[in-house]
């Protein structure tokens, strides 16, 4: 049976002048031998996890631009362990969710743990456990990337070989870079038509300073390749560091919501080991739990009883609100005091929105929806509020329009829940002439009280870097400069791509820029982004008016020299998708009291002239201007609904511009 003989070895080690010591100890190797789960079982007990000291653990993970291939080259190294059976007839097996696998996108970060035999070894029994963490690639997740290089000392960077080094490829490779993990190389794709290796090793070289003998080519579709890869983590990534000794300590890195387990945390054990049946505390809450469960992702849930230094598996232990399972935390020994570890850096809320139920009566339904969500996302900020507009509601914070949409996804199709999402917005700061500084999340709350007087405000920007081939180098600096952009780099990366660098108002990128950036470079183009300071701008509070009343859950902060085209395109947009009503509506975009553009929608009218065949012109004046004072009666109190697609349309005009 694998790893008999190491254990009868460590026996034999353990032998002392007390033959009664040696013989228990000789006991206890063969009653976890006559434990050990069968193969045909497929499970892993605590026994074989034991046999792999931190030297003979390696925790790694794959980045990557957008579709390079990482969650392909994932699926062929779990194949190549026997973790997954070859053919399992569900391509990007650590994909799990139903947006992930319809959109072709890594949503969640991923583990799963693989046992394997290095070449250099004698015996045939596994001698390494390797901890996979597959990331995603979008810019809105590099959250998710930052909690998976946590727990890893080491990163396959995968570069598609037709496409070379993209900007999310240059974004991940200096998260991984300032986590001081070891970086390997990986061309991918060698195996396509119009691939460059040795085009992509120069990028390397002159972008990260790469020495080309260490890229890898392989073909994660063709399995080219692929045998080299394993053997180069365990070669060039080291091993975790740890205390075995010491009391256990572990860093919590994900955790999501199971119907009947409650809450499932994703750990790293950095000191000591962890036991089912033990008391756990948490550093940040101090609340003490008992461990319910524990175990491995192999690539399910497997328990195993027991978690060694230096792996990486689950925890289950009975909490059941999504605030006790804080991202970053450090979970330890009760009653013991340790230092907490260093988490990573919180997520920043970057676009902020208001989710209200399509039905106001769906409001509970909404909320337990949004708090089993949120668990399983816990980059997701939520606070209630109020509409007048629409009713009760939640303000949620994102860290990007991907990040949104994916949320109210995945909200209809796992929850089944029909939410109204309001304009996005991004945190803006102002100052009122009294000195007082205030953060503005949803444009509403903003006053417009003339009495106020806003001294100045500030918006947030960031550092986009766009890589574009070089016919694309103009239109690409005036859609920027359009945008209000700040040119900060350009540079050649090769003789046929071009990488710019800019300062850009938050605002102005968070919906349409990267599509129309696709269209105008023909889908060449690749763009990433990182947070950069509050910049002085000129803002103002823009109101929709119906007939004469705000609507709260359209009010938006635009830059006041486009304030005026993205009213009138507004109050356009809102003419086509409101219903016309039995009363004359107004609908009006205004500043402070200043109305900036204007549309009427007409009444629907009965024909009260078609009864007069003839006779004087006064009859007919009199019904008219009795209908007439009808109709003002009706606007007085009637009510106007505003369509959900109304406000699908307005998000599309007002931060496009």
């Amino acid at each position: 049976m694998a790893g008999a003989a190491a254990l009868r070895r460590s026996a034999r080690r353990a032998i002392r002048p007390d033959e009664y010591t040696f013989s228990r100890t000789l006991q206890h190797a063969e009653r976890l031998l006559s434990s050990q789960a069968s193969p045909d079982r497929g499970g892993v007990l605590g026994s074989e996890l034991g046999l792999y000291p931190p030297e003979r653990i390696r925790n790694f993970s794959i980045i990557a631009h957008v579709d390079h291939g990482k969650s392909t080259l994932a699926d062929r190294l779990l194949e190549l362990t026997g973790t997954i059976k070859k053919g399992h007839g569900q391509p990007q097996y650590l994909d799990k969710l139903q947006v992930e696998r319809e959109r072709g996108i890594t949503v969640k970060a991923q583990t799963a743990t693989m046992f394997y035999r290095h070449a250099h070894d004698e015996s045939d029994a596994p001698n390494y456990l390797i901890n996979l963490i597959d990331t995603p690639g979008h810019v809105d997740f590099s959250y998710e990337v930052s909690r998976s290089l946590a727990a890893c000392q080491g990163a396959l960077l995968v570069v598609d070989a037709a496409q070379g080094v993209q900007a999310q490829t240059i974004a991940n490779f200096y998260l991984a870079f300032e986590s001081n993990l070891s970086i390997i190389p990986v061309i991918n794709k060698i195996d396509q038509p119009t691939a460059d290796p040795d085009n992509v090793k120069v990028q390397l070289k002159r972008l990260f300073d790469i020495d080309p003998s260490e890229a890898l080519l392989t073909s994660a579709k063709t399995g080219q390749g692929l045998s080299q890869v394993l053997p180069a983590v365990i070669e060039r990534i080291p091993s975790p560091p740890g205390k075995c000794d010491s009391p256990v300590r572990m860093l919590l890195l994900d955790s999501y919501y199971d119907e009947y387990k409650g809450v499932i945390c994703h750990v790293a054990i950095v000191d000591g080991a962890l036991h089912k049946g033990d008391k756990i505390a948490s550093a940040a809450t101090g609340r003490t739990y008992e461990v319910l469960d524990v175990g491995i992702m192999h690539p399910e849930l497997t328990p195993t009883g027991v978690l060694y230094t230096g792996q990486v598996g689950y925890v289950i232990s009975g909490m059941r609100s999504t605030k006790e399972a804080r991202i970053g935390d450090t979970l330890h020994q009760a009653k013991s005091t340790v230092e907490p570890l260093p988490g990573f850096k919180p997520a920043r809320h970057m676009v902020f929105s208001g989710l209200y139920p399509a039905d106001g009566s769906d409001f509970d339904t909404l909320s337990h929806a949004i708090e089993k969500l949120t668990c399983n996302d816990a980059s997701v900020s939520v606070t209630k509020e109020t509409s007048t507009a629409l009713g009760m509601g939640f303000r949620c914070g994102f860290l990007g329009l991907l990040h949104m949409d994916v949320f109210h996804q995945r909200l209809e199709q796992e929850h089944g829940a029909q939410v109204i999402s309001t304009i996005p917005t991004v945190p803006y700061i102002f100052e009122y002439g009294d000195g007082s500084k205030v953060q503005v999340e949803n444009p509403a709350t903003l006053a417009s009280n003339p009495g106020q007087r806003i001294a100045a405000c500030w918006e947030p920007t960031v550092i986009a870097t766009i890589i574009i081939p070089s016919e694309y180098v103009g239109p690409v600096i005036m859609l920027c400069s359009e945008r209000r952009g700040e040119q900060r780099e350009y540079t050649f990366i090769d003789a046929q791509r071009a990488l710019l660098k800019y300062q850009l108002p938050l605002r102005e990128i968070i919906v349409d820029f990267y599509n129309e950036l696709k269209s105008i470079t023909s889908g060449y183009a690749t763009f990433d982004y990182e947070d950069s300071e509050y910049q002085q701008s000129d803002l103002v509070k823009m109101d929709i008016l119906l007939n004469g009343q705000p609507v709260d859950a359209m009010a938006t902060i635009v830059h006041n020299q486009k304030a005026q085209r993205v009213g009138r395109e507004l109050v356009e947009k809102l003419k086509k998708f409101i219903e016309r009503q039995m009363f004359e509506i107004t609908i009006q975009a205004a500043i402070g009291s200043k109305v900036i553009a204007r549309e009427t929608l007409s009444a629907m009218r009965k024909n009260v002239l078609a009864k007069c065949y003839g006779g004087d012109i006064t009859r007919k004046k009199k019904l008219l201007e009795k209908q007439k004072e009808g109709k003002k009666r009706m606007k007085r109190v009637g009510s106007v609904d505003i369509p959900q697609e109304a406000f699908h349309e307005i998000l599309k005009v007002s931060n496009s511009k």
